[in-house]
């Protein structure tokens, strides 16, 4: 791989310090090792040492989908890593041709590709991903060590102290630190030591909780399509979903997942229950034909929408930068998470390409930046989750009950148009800016409508239903066609 042009030599190292070990952190790793000589990454768990699941990481036993998107930012910053993906186990699927969805307006279509997705479980994206980075060059990793203050002041920011594993205190010094710690940052506490206290915050939530098993896919489903009800906001009820997503080592992942008032249980004898009980009842009929792997439920309440306006503050002092989940963190139910993280860091290389690490005023420039994806995943999740019952948090601007409405309309219009699917498609997978819904030939689309019969049953074909089946109780599913 062809490293990027770097600064001008220096007799002084250039270092950098991340905090947090995760996806963010490591991805920002990767970005820094081409522009500074030593990478510190300070992280407070010890890290496994596979594809296993992470003290800090819970959430990492739910469905995670990486969209094309952040597949793209991924390997713009790390050439080659969707084919190490693909090798250990994960899947890339087409969208919508692997995809079979009733969305908010009724079921997409299985066209040809459009857009894709990288499936497999969170934890498998992860140690990839990290088993690259730290064989690079310069790159340390820091384990149970905690982030406890940043060292310098309001106007730059020269390093960091961390608690040590047995309860003592480090300084480590570096021309720029990067929090990268995720939903549990407490970048605003550490700012504010600094002097620099004026960070707005926002919330939204819907009172979603999640839960989710693993299932034992049929033999022969190596080609399954990924199955997902949606819950539709504007309907005055709670909002309940239900997915499965074909994961590595022959197994389905299955997630649930309900706002307040209509949450999924940690019962395993509820769990099917609660599938079927959804707008359609695919879920639960096809989970019904195959087995699960354990007992046990894996429940999680985290799903608030929370963002800090960095870029809005009225000083920001330089070498230091928020990114990922530290900035905003969002329900997880829309998958945008990995994929905002990625986008900002790949302005941050960006940024780095055209200016030297100590350059006055970089660090600002480059949080407003990394704001642009954030504020896009932001305006997508909680325009959507206010509308449930009992949300609670900001209320959307004026006008947004005219935006929603026409992407009701454009929605529904995807369930007969490959171009209205397409343009859907776009923004949802973070690829398109939402301004391409705008575009007079999809305004026209969308005022037109789908313009054929609507699907009334899931798209799964007779040969997908037959190996759902896998020789076991026959599907109550009945098949319709793919186009």
């Amino acid at each position: 791989m062809t490293r990027p042009t770097q600064t001008a030599p220096s007799s002084k190292p250039r270092r950098a310090v991340v905090i947090g070990g995760g996806m963010a952190g490591m991805l920002a790793a990767a970005v820094l090792a081409d522009f500074t000589d030593e990478v510190t990454v300070i992280e407070r768990d010890a890290l496994p040492e596979g594809p296993e699941p992470r003290k800090s990481l819970p959430q990492a036993r739910h469905v995670h989908v990486l969209w094309s998107g952040g597949a793209r930012a991924f390997e713009e910053l790390i050439p080659g890593i969707t084919d190490r993906w693909l090798a250990a186990g994960a899947r890339r699927i087409p969208l919508p041709t692997g995809l079979v969805s009733m969305t908010a307006q009724g079921w997409l279509p299985r066209w040809p590709e459009m857009q894709y997705m990288i499936a497999c479980t969170r934890d498998l994206l992860d140690w990839v991903v990290r088993e690259h980075v730290l064989e690079l060059p310069g790159v340390s990793l820091l384990q149970g060590y905690e982030m406890h203050a940043l060292e310098g002041d309001e106007s730059r920011v020269t390093g960091v102290r961390v608690r040590t594993p047995d309860g003592g205190e480090l300084t480590v010094g570096a021309d720029l630190v990067l929090d990268a710690s995720g939903r549990g940052s407490r970048a605003t506490q550490w700012l504010r030591e600094l002097g620099v206290g004026d960070i707005e915050e926002a919330e939204v939530d819907s009172g979603l909780v999640y839960a989710s098993r693993v299932y034992q896919a049929p033999e022969g489903s190596e080609t399954f399509p990924i199955v997902n009800v949606q819950s539709n906001p504007g309907d005055p009820v709670p909002g309940r979903t239900a997915t499965i997503v074909p994961v590595e080592s022959g197994r389905w992942l299955v997630t649930l997942s309900g706002t307040r008032g209509g949450e999924p249980s940690r019962d395993p004898d509820q769990f099917e229950a609660f599938a079927r009980s959804l707008r359609h009842p695919v879920v639960g009929e096809l989970i019904a034909m195959t087995t699960p792997l354990s007992d046990e439920v894996t429940l999680s309440r985290s799903t608030v929408n929370r963002r800090h306006y960095f870029e809005k503050a009225s000083a920001w002092p330089d070498g230091f930068i928020v990114v990922g989940d530290s900035v905003a963190t969002y329900n997880p139910l829309y998958g945008q998470g990995m994929t905002v993280a990625a986008q900002g860091l790949v302005a941050l290389r960006n940024a780095l390409r055209r200016n030297a690490l100590g350059v006055r005023g970089l660090s600002r420039r480059i949080q407003r930046a990394i704001a642009r994806p954030a504020g896009l995943a932001w305006e997508l999740a909680t325009s959507q989750d206010i509308l449930y019952p009992d949300a609670v948090g900001r209320q959307p601007r004026p006008g947004t009950a005219l935006a929603n409405a026409y992407v009701n309309r454009l929605v529904r219009t995807a369930t007969g148009r490959a171009r209205a699917t397409r343009a859907f498609l776009g923004v949802i997978t973070m690829s398109e800016p939402v301004t391409s819904w705008l575009q007079p030939d999809i305004i026209v689309a969308a005022l037109r409508g789908p313009g054929r019969k609507p699907l009334t049953k899931p798209p799964l074909t007779e040969e997908e239903l037959k190996v759902a089946a896998g020789g076991g109780r026959a599907t109550q599913v009945q098949p319709t066609s793919t186009h």
